[in-house]
């Protein structure tokens, strides 16, 4: 019974894996998508998020049916419970994805207001946490866990420039108000994004210690 339960595991691993690296990958379509203004991308992003809400489903039944079945004690139900957080938190990595492509639908082709240089940083730094949380999750390495704080509070200032400069600029020209409002949108969604790895980064700290902890 031990030994079937391992191997379950495992394979529930491997999928959590494979969700991870489809949320990454959305993140990158969407934003690459808005940089080369690609419309077709951005409906792209759509479709690549029904498919990460699918193996969501897929993870949660099996979830259900470890617990059914196997009864897990202990830190075995913690590892569990902390996948079926794990899989709700890039779900909703993947619904803030749509969202950027929401708005690159609607700004279109028109020109930008300003080059798009802290978004496509944010982005990348947002997928870095996505791989950086679930690697520090299959090794229960808290010390890379806590990492993705740091992470998370250079994303924060990214956005805060971004915020700022958009701002301004709109109160220097007020026929940029809505492009503007909706770059800060597109921000602030990857920053939601990486408080999302943090919260990964934190069930992995709760697997380790037992303990609930803020890391940010």
């Amino acid at each position: 019974m031990r030994n079937q339960f391992i191997k379950q595991l495992d394979e529930l691993n491997i999928k959590l894996l494979k969700m991870g690296a489809m949320v990454q990958e959305v993140i990158e379509v969407a934003v690459e998508s808005l940089t080369k203004q690609d419309l077709e991308l951005a409906r792209k992003v759509y479709e690549l998020d029904d498919e990460i809400d699918k193996i969501e489903l897929e993870i949660e039944m099996e979830c259900m049916n470890l617990i059914a079945l196997q009864q897990p004690m202990a830190k075995d139900l913690r590892v569990i419970g902390t996948i079926l957080k794990i899989i709700t938190d890039l779900e909703r990595m993947g619904d803030h994805a749509v969202n950027i492509a929401k708005v690159t639908l609607e700004i279109g082709e028109e020109p930008f207001v300003k080059p798009l240089i802290d978004i496509p940083k944010m982005a990348k730094l947002a997928q870095t946490m996505v791989k950086k949380s679930l690697d520090a999750f299959m090794k229960t390495d808290v010390e890379l866990a806590t990492e993705v704080a740091n992470d998370d509070e250079a994303v924060d200032q990214l956005y805060e420039k971004i915020y700022t400069e958009l701002i301004n600029k709109m109160i220097e020209q007020k026929n940029i108000v809505k492009q503007a409002t909706n770059l800060i949108f597109i921000g602030r969604f990857l920053e939601r994004i990486a408080d999302h790895a943090t919260n990964i980064g934190e069930r992995v700290i709760f697997i380790a210690t037992g303990e609930n902890v803020e890391i940010n």
